[in-house]
């Protein structure tokens, strides 16, 4: 029972959270290059290169779709039938074996690849319910506090990110395949055992059972009542025949954030490279810096460093101030700002890529620098996206829109999968190849852009006054 302190299940779960991201992001620091190098092309011909590495981004972006598809699965799961607790539990389990295969499989695919689709279930499934597992720990006694156990929560993410990081690709140049896949699996049986320490502690919210009004639900109905809408009979009017207003309006407000959401997929299709054909990319830079030598797989621990610099900066200072000065920053323009600075980390990738396909090795810095405007999009779009969809859908709704705002990452990374798919099986993409590649997406990306901008023109140029701009 809660009692004006940090609930006692806290540290548990954030034991847990630093643990399992460890593992997740230890896993994918390395998964593409050693595809790339070790399945698809391990005699390193350099005329199998291009399709070698279009097959390792296609699997990791496959792996990236199930692991974002799989949340809407756990979030159901948990709220209607089994409870969190559960759900955590038994899926932490399903990953750690999907890791523990991988370990054991590092030279046979089929299991292999087994294994990575055994962890993006686990992982994927797990992922609604552990971060709703910390709002459920309180109560109106010590409410005030949920700012500060979301912010350790957070900042353990980052912190598992980090280190695995630079560790596991240590790991597995000095120690071969087995031991880099199977550390990730010992530190996600660690957290599987920290969770479930913490069993006692738990403020356990029972589930709700299978509701009668959802969102799927009204719009099949509709749906159903074809003939009417051919009519030219509003939704929203045959939904109200059937369900509650209540109910009509709920989803209603669902599919105006929806339609910001059919943005997002190609800010993913950018953003999400950042962690597999740059990593490739990295493998052909100078990667010396300040007296350092780095791994390929190691220059994308900036992601997560830069995320704890510029959270902090944007929200408390760079916001501030631009209210201060009049400027109404609104989520609109925050994600417009997003994609920008997304166009821009990619042409610097592209402008890197330039040099490669002339036989060149630029500096890895100029690859870092790429990493900060990403890490900055990455927080204006991910950060607002997520807030302005949760104040936007009402409370019955919440957790359906969460699954929305997942599946953006989810729609993004299979698209650029099946691209991949169509660069290596010699295709009507394939060619994009070198610089090209990135080119595609710099186009792409700023055509989706001049579209957002066309959609929500009268928000992102209206002059905001001096009330508005202070308010709140």
């Amino acid at each position: 029972m809660a009692t004006g302190k940090v609930p006692a299940g806290i540290k548990y779960i954030i034991g847990n959270e630093a643990a399992e991201r460890f593992s997740y992001y230890g896993l994918r620091a390395i998964l593409t290059v050693y595809l790339a190098t070790h399945f698809f092309n391990p005699s390193g011909d350099p005329a199998l290169q291009v399709a070698a590495e279009a097959r390792a981004n296609e699997a990791t972006h496959f792996f990236i779709t199930l692991n974002y598809l799989m949340p809407i699965a756990g979030a159901l799961l948990a709220d209607w039938f089994l409870g969190k607790y559960a759900i955590i539990l038994w899926l932490s389990l399903v990953y750690c074996l999907g890791n523990f295969i991988m370990a054991g499989f590092t030279d046979h695919y089929p299991m292999f690849m087994s294994g990575l689709v055994l962890i993006a279930v686990g992982s994927g499934g797990i992922k609604p319910c552990v971060s709703a597992n910390v709002g459920d720990q309180f109560d109106d006694s010590n409410r005030y506090l949920l700012g500060k156990a979301f912010s350790w929560f957070y900042l353990s993410i980052n912190f598992g990110s980090f280190f695995s990081t630079l560790f596991i690709p240590y790991l597995l140049t000095h120690y071969g395949a087995r031991i880099a896949f199977g550390v990730p699996g010992l530190l996600m049986l660690l957290a599987t055992l920290v969770f479930f320490l913490g069993r006692k502690k738990y403020v356990r919210v029972k589930p709700a059972g299978f509701p009668k009004e959802h969102f799927l639900g009204v719009n099949f109905y509709v749906l159903q009542q074809a003939p009417q809408l051919l009519r030219g009979m509003r939704p929203k009017a045959i939904a109200a025949q059937r369900y509650r207003p209540e109910t009509v309006n709920a989803v209603h407000s669902v599919w105006k954030v929806i339609v910001l959401f059919a943005f997002i997929p190609a800010y993913w299709m950018l953003s999400d490279q950042s962690t597999s054909e740059w990593v490739i990319q990295a493998t052909k830079l100078d990667l010396h810096l300040l007296g350092l030598t780095l791994l390929p797989q190691q220059v994308q621990a900036a992601n997560p460093v830069f995320i704890l610099l510029l959270t902090p900066l944007l929200t408390s200072v760079i916001y501030p101030y631009l209210k201060r000065k009049g400027f109404d920053f609104n989520e609109h323009r925050k994600i417009l700002a997003g994609f920008l600075l997304l166009i821009g980390s990619f042409g610097i990738i592209y402008m890197l890529q330039l040099g490669i396909d002339a036989g060149r090795h630029p500096s890895v810095a100029w690859q870092i620098l790429a990493y900060f405007l990403q890490t900055a999009a990455e927080i204006l779009v991910y950060l607002t996206g997520l807030e302005y969809a949760y104040a936007q859908a009402p409370a019955s709704m919440k957790s359906t829109i969460m699954s929305f705002w997942l599946l953006t990452i989810s729609l993004g990374n299979y698209l650029v999968s099946l691209i991949n798919s169509n660069i290596s099986n010699n295709g009507i993409l394939s060619r994009l190849s070198g610089a090209s590649y990135y080119g595609f997406f710099i186009i792409l990306m700023g055509s989706v852009s001049l579209l957002y901008i066309i959609a929500y023109g009268r928000t992102l140029f209206r002059r905001s006054s001096p009330t508005e701009a202070t308010a709140g």
